[in-house]
């Protein structure tokens, strides 16, 4: 067996930088391989020892390209040590930052039938500089709605990294 297989599945590259923190804390960090949902594909996921999926949520959902992944590797996943967690900012809300609370974890549990052997939620970022247009405007009014950051010429990084480090010594 190889170690670990870490896949993000990331629309923005936070979900991606949440991984490499991870691999810092795991007790195979070296040897872990660190891969897109799309290089995933092409990989024979049996190899490993441990498969950690993190995916970040757009406008509600997780993409679809993941529910797909999983879809055609449960087997594989369910036969070994599997953590999956979900970046998602409204987790930025204590009555919402834990798996049984989120309910993007939820949904995502439901919709995908996968039952990983560990389950995490971090709080994401909104990048307002970085987005296009639309997505700026369009996240700009969710975060009105939910009551989150609205001055769109700056970044609000949510994460909880000493919670993303106890998460990764949980999993190793």
């Amino acid at each position: 067996m190889i170690g670990s297989l870490i896949i993000y599945s990331s629309t923005d590259g936070h979900t991606k930088t949440i991984c490499k923190r991870i691999i810092d804390f795991l007790k195979d960090g070296n040897k872990a391989k660190l891969v897109s949902l799309d290089e995933a594909k092409d990989l024979n996921l049996s190899e490993f020892d441990k498969i950690i999926i993190g995916a970040s949520i757009r406008y509600g959902k997780h993409s679809e390209e993941l529910y797909k992944f999983i879809e055609l590797n449960k087997n594989i996943l369910d036969e070994k040590e599997s953590v999956f967690f979900s970046v998602n900012v409204v987790a930025r809300k204590p009555e919402k930052n834990t798996p049984d609370k989120n309910p993007y974890i939820k949904n995502f549990l439901k919709i995908s039938k996968w039952k990983p052997k560990k389950i995490g939620v971090f709080a994401g970022k909104v990048d307002y500089p970085n987005y296009n247009f639309f997505d700026k405007y369009i996240i700009k009014l969710i975060m009105f709605i939910t009551s989150g950051p609205i001055d769109t010429s700056q970044s609000y990084e949510f994460t909880d990294w000493s919670k993303v480090e106890d998460f990764a010594k949980e999993i190793d």
